[in-house]
């Protein structure tokens, strides 16, 4: 009766306090992650902004939040209002004429050079690992591959930082990638504070996950593209599982992150648009003409930017990264401020060309002329199309240029030493391909209703073409073609627009631009930064297309030296100690003895020192004459032999085997769906050799008449 009482009382109380601390953590974990999200959105607006003026009722407040509260405003100057002052009617009393345009150009460029020169010093004092987009390493993490405080607290505190500052400084980066690598030093620090996860590596990696699509959730405010985010492009293994576990976790970083309003506008969306006309079959043709361009913008742009990346690794460019930062903010700025659409960021760039215009708007891109007819309105506050006055066709001219200027500046800026990401300047790229290719669509209905692909849809004084859609679908086509997403990408752009109707050409620009890209190169912008940074990948997508067997990956090779392994009872400590300051191995195969090398287990080398300067320490008798044993049962021992050292609780009695004459390509699918860093190779139970993911590659690339010894493993 007492049994029943403790198993029924007891061990429920246990269990729900585990699940408990469980439920603490996954809360822990995205809620975090949503107010850092909601403090970098903040902070980079405001020090944005700085860079332009300064707000006189507070500081802290930028232009928008500053003119909020005026009864000054105009409705067409609704950005500017008393409380905000330039820096030149600060300085010089004086907000128009040259003296004023030369103070504010100035004064923008030492801004963008202080915060560049800020986060470039911190990122290479404190927290190297810091600098980057993130993704490349957090997918080689979650393959297996460790990477030694690159998920630390360190690396975390300075990288927020630091990515406020990248961001403000006015280059062509973005904070979405980066957010990711955030949001995984958030999930792997609280992992440390269960055992259940702080001892399990594999479950870790489904945290990191669900943490990879709590990043892009709260970049976007896209919880459901977040999580395919994370299925499609981030994780190597992904259990049905981790796929609600994710999606919980994205919802709370969501609603977390609504509730802070960062954006000011009660809306959880980076951009938020609303296009009242529906598009027409006939558009599927200059939306697949934006697919195609994507398609090879991306291609162009990795081998460009790999290439100068590699530059920057294999010559004197890379041991001044401070200078480069420097200099690049510097040309970037010079060029960028007389162009309004180079000068305002890229969030603000995307929103301004998504825009539908309707009769309220002032801006620029809406510069039509005047409809004869007032009644050429149509319902919904929309406008229907009309012939480009000169406001657009100044706005044209300096897209064009800006589409020039950001194609170019981007190679350059990604893969410097602050932390940079590249969906805001894709997506910049191709909205204004798309807005200038929409303009021209809508200028072309315009002047010709009575052509032939026109005719019947398109009638005079209609709303036919909305640029704003073909900007949304330019910015899916150019991010998809550099990083080779597709379902994820067309969710979360659907999740920004919230427009059921625009799914199918968003669908055929994105899957357009992956068949262009693919054709002239297959891998995407993160698998090129893995090759190049040399982490030991494997590519899931990629199939194994080779007959070679176990044995002929697996080392020792034919006149190699033997494989070092441990006896369960036969080594000394001093003999252990031997093999491991002689070897540089993450781990020992341990056998029954040097004749029989029956595999027992597996230990690694970093539990292996600390066992043995542990016990050395704290055990007395421990002494290098004293066995080592991994068996259960300790065997006798000579009386005036020193005590035993016994290791079986550190050992892997199950380590992953597979038989010599397994074929490569269910080892290759081994290695991926599972993790694995080795696998050991027997033959009725008596060890061969041992199998590592880098013995993959270089087998790979040997098959691919590559040279093995020419990839570096950093």
């Amino acid at each position: 009766m007492q049994s029943r009482w403790w198993s029924c009382g007891i061990r429920p109380v246990a269990w729900t306090w585990t699940w408990s601390l469980a439920v603490i953590g996954a809360w822990c974990i995205p809620a975090n992650e949503g107010a850092l999200a909601g403090g970098i959105d903040i902070a980079a607006h405001w020090m944005t902004d700085l860079k332009e003026g300064v707000c006189l009722i507070g500081f802290w407040f930028n232009h928008e939040h500053c003119c909020w509260t005026s009864n000054e405003t105009t409705f067409q100057e609704r950005d500017r209002c008393p409380q905000w002052k330039s820096w030149a009617e600060l300085i010089a009393g004086a907000s128009e004429g040259p003296f004023a345009y030369v103070v504010n150009y100035l004064m923008y460029l030492f801004w963008a050079l202080l915060f560049s020169f800020l986060a470039v010093t911190l990122v290479r004092a404190f927290a190297p690992y810091a600098c980057g987009s993130g993704i490349p390493e957090i997918k080689t993490i979650l393959s297996g591959f460790i990477i030694r405080g690159y998920l630390g607290k360190w690396t975390l505190i300075i990288k927020t930082i630091t990515l406020v500052l990248a961001v403000s400084s006015g280059l062509s980066l973005g904070k979405e990638g980066p957010l990711v690598h955030v949001a995984c030093c958030c999930a792997n620090i609280l992992c440390h504070l269960f055992t259940k996860y702080r001892k399990n590596e594999a479950k870790r990696r489904e945290v990191l996950s669900a943490a990879a699509a709590v990043g892009v959730s709260v970049a976007f405010g896209a919880p459901i593209g977040g999580v395919l985010f994370s299925l499609e492009e981030v994780s190597y293994y992904f259990p049905l599982k981790t796929l609600w576990r994710s999606f919980f976790a994205a919802l709370v970083a969501a609603f977390t992150l609504r509730s802070i309003n960062p954006f000011g506008n009660s809306r959880l969306v980076l951009f938020y648009v609303e296009f009242h006309a529906p598009w027409h079959l006939v558009e599927l043709a200059p939306f697949i003409l934006l697919g195609i361009f994507g398609g090879l913008w991306g291609a162009v742009f990795i081998k460009a930017n790999i290439a100068w990346c590699r530059t920057r690794k294999t010559t004197r460019l890379g041991h001044y990264p401070i200078i480069e930062v420097l200099v690049v903010t510097a040309v970037t700025a010079l060029m960028a401020f007389p162009n309004s659409y180079t000068r305002m960021s890229g969030a603000e760039l995307i929103s301004e060309l998504f825009n539908d215009c309707s009769l309220l708007d002032s801006s620029q891109l809406c510069g039509y002329k005047q409809p004869s007819n007032t009644s050429e309105t149509s319902v919904d506050n929309s406008l229907a199309d009309r012939p480009a006055g000169e406001g657009l066709y100044t706005a044209l001219w300096q897209l064009a240029l800006a589409l020039i200027f950001k194609m170019l500046i981007t190679v350059i800026t990604f893969g410097m030493k602050v932390p940079s990401g590249l969906f805001i300047p894709s997506m910049a790229v191709g909205a204004i391909a798309g807005r200038l290719l929409g303009v021209g669509m809508e200028q072309l209905a315009y002047y010709n209703h009575d052509w032939l692909i026109f005719r019947g849809w398109c009638s005079p004084g209609a709303d036919c073409i909305t640029p704003g859609l073909y900007a949304m679908v330019g910015a899916a086509a150019c991010l998809g073609g550099v990083t080779r997403m597709t379902v994820s990408l067309v969710v979360i752009m659907f999740e920004l627009t919230g427009g059921l109707e625009y799914i199918v050409p968003l669908m055929a620009a994105t899957m357009t631009s992956k068949w262009v890209a693919d054709a002239l190169g297959r891998e995407g912008i993160y698998e090129a930064h893995i090759r190049l940074n040399g982490y030991p990948f494997l590519e899931p997508k990629e199939e194994f297309e080779h007959s070679s067997l176990a044995v002929d990956v697996m080392r020792p090779r034919r006149g190699d030296p033997a494989l070092a392994v441990l006896t369960q009872d036969g080594m000394t400590v001093g003999e252990v100690e031997t093999i491991v300051e002689s070897t540089h191995y993450s781990g020992f195969p341990v056998v029954v003895s040097q004749e029989s090398q029956r595999l027992v287990g597996f230990v690694l080398r970093r539990d292996l020192l600390i066992s043995i300067d542990n016990a050395r320490k704290r055990q007395d008798g421990i002494v290098s004459a004293s066995k080592v044993v991994f068996t259960e049962h300790t065997p006798a021992q000579p009386p005036e032999a020193p005590p035993p050292l016994r290791l079986r609780g550190i050992m892997d009695l199950s380590p992953f085997t597979v038989t010599d004459h397994t074929a490569m390509d269910i080892t290759v699918d081994i290695f991926r769906k599972l993790g694995l860093r080795q696998c050991l190779v027997t033959h009725n139970g008596r060890l061969l050799g041992i199998i590592t993911k880098k013995d993959i590659l270089k087998h790979m690339a040997q098959i691919a008449n590559r040279d093995p010894d020419s990839i570096l493993f950093n």
